[in-house]
């Protein structure tokens, strides 16, 4: 990190922590108010079409449902760039969907398909290739409240733009909720890379090394896989439900949304048709009446999630563990789940070491406070949250 970068940063610490509601104390500014945003988000996400995981567009959901009460300014959504052997595409449908729902007019950003350095991002022959990152910086530089950026797919695009403009993070970035990794403190387990930091193990690296606030969200403690399972634990964001709990609960254009995500991918692939395969017509699917043998088989099936508490953090709210939402990150009884200081490190190799640090004022891990009632309570907040939506 830059010294003068981190200057700044350190300056206006205080400052930036307050505005994205990450002090210890939860307390929202002074005139903030229901309906009002106080804070911007840009959501940056692997979310495709065919899908590689519909949990992305339960998360698109989450973001937009929160804008939609006025709780976050949803400024954009940057779509990474498909890896290779991928056969999707950015899925613009779901965004079209989802404005039309709300009301909203939320642009898409692509992102790029290999990591650039900030000498290369400015040669002529990449310019197309660092729009989304450089989209991201135009849109931050535009909005006139401090911006949180979620990340539940490669890091690549936002590092790219940290390093293109660390002043801006800097002095606009309240806070960057990295969705991603795993959070076990044992060096020989953290080996075994997630997922998402296997994009791009580099750019994840560099994100530990932002000039802003870092809530780092590990998706797993340990990474399943030689014995182990997927498995709820303190430190990983982790946990599923089953989808009739939830899709019953939704509004008929909502439940369509999701319909017309499951018939286009691998999620019902074995009652597809060649007339189901990625079919345009987005606006008359939504406005349809919705598919119930459809929604009803999806219901049997669990979904797996892991982004729902980086939405309500960075919307001012928590979750309580009887599945309250709750005003403040951490009002009244203590929620769900907790943001812990620490000191973190992350090598080029995307292996983090980490240890608490109840003095560190700018790095947060993701703590799961209660394991036996966190699952049933992101699940009641999730879906009293997207029913909300009409």
């Amino acid at each position: 990190m830059p010294p003068t970068s981190r200057r700044g940063f350190i300056a206006s610490m205080a400052g930036g922590l307050a505005a994205c509601y990450g002090s210890s104390s939860g307390n929202r500014p002074p005139d903030a108010a229901p309906g009002r945003p106080k804070v911007a988000l840009i959501h940056t996400t692997d979310l495709f079409r065919p899908h590689a995981d519909p949990d992305d567009h339960f998360d698109l959901t989450t973001a937009f449902a929160l804008a939609a009460q006025g709780r976050l300014d949803l400024l954009a959504v940057l779509i990474d760039h498909p890896p290779a052997g991928l056969e999707a595409d950015p899925d613009v449908l779901a965004v079209a969907q989802l404005n039309r729902i709300t009301g909203l007019s939320v642009p898409v950003l692509t992102g790029s398909a290999a990591r650039l350095d900030a000498a290369a991002a400015g040669r002529p022959e990449n310019r197309e290739s660092v729009a989304g990152a450089r989209g991201l910086l135009r849109i931050m530089r535009a909005s006139s409240l401090p911006v949180a950026v979620s990340i539940v797919g490669s890091a690549r695009d936002v590092a790219l733009a940290s390093r293109l403009d660390p002043d801006l993070f800097a002095a606009k970035c309240c806070g960057v909720y990295l969705n991603s990794g795993s959070g076990t403190p044992d060096r020989a387990k953290a080996a075994r890379l997630e997922y998402n930091v296997s994009l791009d193990p580099v750019s994840y690296a560099t994100l530990f090394d932002l000039p802003c606030p870092l809530y780092w969200m590990p998706c797993f403690e340990v990474v399943p896989g030689n014995g182990e399972p997927f498995t709820v634990a303190e430190f990983g964001t982790y946990y599923r439900f089953l989808q009739k709990d939830l899709l019953p609960r939704l509004s008929p254009r909502l439940q369509n949304y999701f319909a017309f995500m499951f018939k286009q991918g691998d999620s019902d692939k074995e009652r597809q048709t060649e007339r189901d395969a990625l079919r345009p017509n987005w606006l008359r699917y939504l406005e349809g009446p919705p598919d119930r043998a459809l929604l009803e088989r999806q219901g049997e099936r669990y979904r797996n999630v892991w982004s729902t508490a980086a939405f309500f953090h960075a919307g001012g709210l928590s979750v309580a563990r009887d599945g309250g939402i709750r005003e403040g990150v951490d009002a009244g009884a203590p929620p769900v789940y907790a943001f812990e200081p620490i000191r973190v490190r992350c090598g080029a190799d995307g292996i983090t070491a980490w240890s608490p640090d109840p003095a560190a004022r700018d790095r947060r891990i993701f703590r799961v406070r209660d394991a036996a009632r966190y699952p049933a309570a992101m699940t009641a907040a999730l879906g009293t949250l997207l029913a909300s939506l009409a």
